[in-house]
């Protein structure tokens, strides 16, 4: 077996030895990476991906010095390090602060006061941000609860397929264009601006950054014990999986669920027909009997 060190061997002027890189995918190519993506992350590909999967990867094969996307895939049948980093370049991770507001506004105003009502003596509220990304949605979780439950247990955890989105989320920095998603209230208590090096960032507080987990999980596999969660969110996900795949994260994510509990996908996406017993609540908004 080769090494990947080996492989990515470095000429004097630091590029990448081997020959020229062929431009094209070719479809048996592009089959064998649709299969790869369907298997390890469960999403589903169209033939309209075929220029992404090539633009993404291309400089991956520009790095080990490789002549074509066949010998990328042999190399990904050798070393797990570099899979890893083939699914962080070919799933999406777009996301925003405060995405989809109005299921903000059923936090706010139905379910945290109807949750901390109850007896202050039960176990922390638990909110899984269970495709996390680069961490926008747990952070905007956390400065809601920062807000109206600042001294009530709690705890937001965010996870996802992709090393290198959950290195930012961890983080916890972000370019300040995002900035204008956050409502200034909140932008105001849990944000702090970059200065020096970190100008044009701005970055979530400490106090607030240490409420908030993030681990590395493929909904696509069985999942690691973590504990059960009073509200799931799984939004804008779905749309990239088959109904089958559909079925099987919903029914693994659902054994985390407490009874009462609330599960919550995006505004275009639909749990009808999908997963019996679920009680709907609103629109993209679901309950565990």
């Amino acid at each position: 077996m080769i090494s990947l060190r080996s492989v990515t061997a470095k000429n004097g002027s630091g590029a990448a030895v081997g020959g020229a890189v062929s431009d094209e995918l070719q479809d048996r190519e592009f089959a064998q990476f649709r299969d790869l993506i369907f298997r390890v992350a469960g999403i589903s590909m169209t033939p309209a991906k075929k220029p992404l999967v090539a633009g993404r990867l291309h400089k991956r094969l520009r790095h080990h010095g490789l002549k074509s996307y066949a010998e990328y895939l042999d190399l990904l049948d050798q070393f797990p390090e570099e899979m890893q980093i083939a699914i962080d370049l070919l799933t999406t991770n777009e996301t925003h602060f405060f995405r989809e507001p109005k299921h903000f506004e059923f936090l706010r105003h139905e379910l945290l006061p109807r949750h901390f009502a109850q007896d202050s003596s039960k176990s922390p509220l638990r909110i899984w941000s269970a495709a996390s990304s680069s961490g926008q949605e747990a952070y905007s979780l956390a400065m809601l609860l920062n807000e109206v439950a600042a001294r009530e247990p709690w705890e937001i955890f965010g996870s996802d397929i992709s090393t290198r989105v959950l290195e930012q989320a961890r983080a916890g920095v972000y370019n300040i264009d995002q900035a204008h998603e956050i409502p200034d209230p909140y932008l105001q208590a849990c944000c702090l601006r970059g200065v020096g090096g970190q100008a044009g960032n701005f970055a979530i507080d400490p106090a607030l950054k240490s409420r908030v987990a993030f681990a590395h999980i493929n909904l696509n596999e069985t999942l690691p014990d973590v504990g059960r969660f009073d509200v799931i969110f799984l939004r804008n996900v779905l749309i990239y999986f088959q109904p089958e795949t559909k079925r099987e994260v919903i029914n693994r994510l659902l054994e985390k669920l407490r009874p009462g509990g609330h599960f919550i996908v995006g505004h275009s996406e639909s749990l009808n027909g999908i997963t019996p017993g679920l009680q709907t609540v609103a629109a993209s908004i679901y309950r565990k009997p």
